[in-house]
């Protein structure tokens, strides 16, 4: 088990770039692999990028591909989400999830056990 506190949301406009990051705890955090999800007022939670647990696979959704860069630093047990470009329909909380026993990146929700507890996100036009 892993515990994940995400950071670094906010407001911005249009175009602009925000980074997303997410810490985590316990021992075992190379293992895992890990997902960026976002959930819009209304709307369900989607998966938004993930990574291998090595760093070398990553998955993107196609709303997001070309502007959104996923990374993770397993010796600082961290995973980002670089976000370019954002556009309104960005607007979203943004919450990471560790995927125990699981390798590959991966955009089955059911496969994540872990989560933080959300950052906004709001993209203004």
């Amino acid at each position: 088990q892993v515990q994940l506190v995400e950071s670094g949301g906010g407001l911005v406009q249009a175009g602009d770039s925000l980074r997303l990051s997410c810490a985590a705890s316990g021992r075992t955090f190379s293992r895992y692999a890990m997902g960026w999800f976002r959930q819009a007022p209304g709307k369900e939670r989607e998966s938004v990028a993930a990574i291998s647990w090595n760093g070398v696979s990553t998955y993107y959704a196609d709303s997001v591909k070309g502007r959104f860069t996923i990374s993770r630093d397993n010796a600082n047990k961290s995973v980002y989400l670089q976000m370019n470009s954002l556009k309104p329909e960005d607007t979203a909380v943004y919450y990471c999830a560790a995927a125990g026993g699981v390798t590959g990146p991966t955009r089955l929700e059911y496969e994540y056990g872990d989560w933080g507890q959300g950052t906004q996100v709001t993209v203004s036009s």
